[in-house]
Parts: structure tokens; sequence; C-alpha cells
């Protein structure tokens, strides 16, 4: 893109999505032109009128709303099931496409997505916002510059009570047998060992239990291994555990922020959080504090947006790339198979097909 903003055309005015409409009047670089849903009075508790952007309902509405030329970027914050249909639509009329997780509910929608965002050279990433955990984005620089030693074991979760919660959450992982939303967890974890950098993972064993808790264990091409949980159905806090262990030191953020270094004394709780805020870089740190002047509601959703809009004004790449939302992805149907056979090991693609060394 050469332009001074980015036009945006958001897709599905649920919970999400109209959070997400709010949060993008956050940021100048950025204009939402039109939106769409399958409801005609979905916009009925929106403030502004009239509507600064064209708003378009019914069965087609989202497939006029992709074919809008004057539309750089499109937002799916539809369904699970609509999201690959919706992004591949989408990037076949020429957008730019960035979908709420998980990407894909199959690794064949997951191939779908990489090889159409390599056909029509369209960019397509997905809006994971635990990747932009202040906690995490302290960590990152962290780990390269070495202080925590060679990585050898990371555990991520979703673990989040929702048993009072009858909503499409609950509906969609109902019927699930293993991981049904991975990437919370997985996608800072991916970030933090380099997969699809200087590793890749190449297989997995999955186990599901009472009330559907679901453990996940993969193993990387050099011998690394990763932890994922999913429980949503017992009085747990909520966690997404963010443990990360090296030779030379440990980090965590649940249930208590904790670093430890060999031959230091270990630092807990606001200890921990004040000496990981001070590992942010400066791009990083600016952007924390000019969401928190502007009192943006969630830190890693200002972080995340202000991110993928310089990405696309800037030609850089995203920074969670088409291969990365696939793999992450990936692991729902990936882990159902494993779990629903008996915690039989199951082999998780390459979608960078050996790009990844």
């Amino acid at each position: 893109m050469d332009a001074k903003e980015v036009r945006i055309g958001l897709i599905g005015l649920g919970q999400r999505g109209m959070a997400t409409l709010e949060r993008y009047t956050l940021i100048p670089q950025a204009r939402i032109v039109a939106v769409a849903d399958l409801r005609p009075d979905a916009l009925a508790t929106f403030a502004s009128a009239p509507l600064p952007f064209e708003f378009y309902h019914g069965e087609d509405g989202w497939q006029r709303l992709c074919r809008r030329v004057d539309i750089d970027l499109v937002l799916i914050c539809t369904d699970w099931a609509t999201h690959t249909p919706i992004a591949l639509y989408a990037m076949q009329q020429g957008r730019h496409v960035a979908i709420e997780v998980p990407a894909a509910t199959s690794v064949e929608e997951c191939w779908q997505l990489v090889d159409t965002a390599k056909l029509t050279g369209r960019r397509c990433t997905m809006l994971e916002n635990c990747c932009y955990d202040t906690f995490h984005l302290g960590i990152l620089p962290m780990v390269r510059s070495g202080r925590l030693g060679e990585l050898t074991h990371a555990e991520g979760a979703y673990i989040h009570d929702l048993r009072s919660d009858h909503g499409w959450m609950s509906y969609s992982v109902s019927g699930h047998g293993g991981n049904p939303y991975p990437t919370h967890g997985l996608g800072p974890v991916c970030q933090l060992l380099d997969i699809h950098r200087g590793d890749r993972i190449v297989s997995l064993v999955s186990l599901t239990g009472l009330n559907k808790l679901n453990d996940t264990l993969l193993r990387t091409e050099r011998g690394r291994t990763i932890l994922l949980q999913f429980d949503e159905r017992t009085p747990r806090p909520y966690s997404r555990i963010q443990t990360l262990c090296g030779t030379r030191g440990y980090a965590q953020k649940y249930p208590l922020p904790t670093l430890q270094f060999d031959g230091e004394e270990p630092l807990l709780g606001e200890q921990a959080v004040q000496y990981i805020e001070s590992q942010w870089d400066e791009p990083t740190r600016q952007l924390i504090r000019e969401g928190q002047r502007l009192e943006a509601q969630n830190l890693m959703n200002y972080v995340m947006d202000r991110r993928l809009v310089d990405a696309l004004l800037t030609n850089r790449p995203c920074d969670i790339s088409v291969e990365d939302a696939a793999l992450w992805s990936s692991i729902t149907e990936l882990s159902a198979q494993s779990a629903l056979g008996g915690g039989q090991p199951v082999s998780v693609p390459d979608f960078t097909c050996g790009n990844w060394s």
C-alpha cells in the first residue's frame, strides 16, 4: 500500500465486532468505510447518527462489502465457521484480511488460507491479541538477547470458567473432542520459540478428560516441547499460564508473575512485572503509553490494532503471518484427532512448505 490511511470494511457486528468498531475510532490512520452483518438492526445501539460508514445487511451483505474497491483491509469478526470462507472471498476480491481467532477450524481450511494468500498476494493475518500482552512483549526481547539461555519448554492455556455462559462459544466447543480454542496459549509461545523462523512444530499428542478438559503436548523439530491446556468447565481462576523454561532462566505470568535467573534471587509479583516492563523496546513502550493516554479499554487490542495498521501503511510484514495463523488454528482439528484416537501421535503440517529455517 502507498497511502496515508487504511480503509477498512468490518464484517460481523456481534459483541466482538462492535468492540472492534469502537476500538478503531482511536486510530487516526484507520477509517471504517463499510460494515456488514446479517441483521438489519445490528447497529440499533450505535451512537453516531448519521452513520459515518455504509452498512450492508442480509445474506449477501458481506460479499458486497468485499467487492468495494475502496477497501484495503477486511476485518472478520463473524462466527468461527465462516472465518475462512469470508477470508478467501475477500482475498480473491483483492482485499487484505485480518481474522478473529481461530482463523480456521480444519487443516483443509488452513491450507486454503495459505494457498489463497500466496495466489492473490494479499496479506492474511489473525487478530490474536494475546501476542500483544504487555508481559509477553517484555519477555520477547529477553529471549532474543539470550537472557533465559536456550529455550527448552513452554506452556500456554485458555483456562476460563464459562459454566454460566450459554452463548456462542460454549455451543461451539460442546461437541469438540480436543482443544477447540488453542491460539491464545499457542500464539505467544510460538513467537517466543521462534516457530516458523528457526524451528517448527512437527507432532502432538492430546488427551481429553472429564468435563472436556484437554491437555495437548507438542514437539518441535529441535526437540523442544509445548504444553497447551484448555478448560472452561471448572472454577479455576482465569489463566493463560505463559510459562517459559530456558537453560539459564524461567518466566511465568500466571498465577503469580515470576522471573528466575541463574545465580539470582527470584523476582515475584510486582517486582517481576516492573522488570518485565523495563524490557519493552521503545516502539512498544510508546504504543503502550499512547494506549494508556487514550484510555483504551484493552492495551493488548490497542497495540495489536496499531501494529496491524502500521504494517499495512509501511509495507512491512504483519507480526502474524498466514502460515502462523494456519499452524495455530490447525491445532483445533489435530488435537481432536489425537484425543479421539486415545492420545495417538499426530503429525503437524509444515505450512511454510520448508521455508522455516
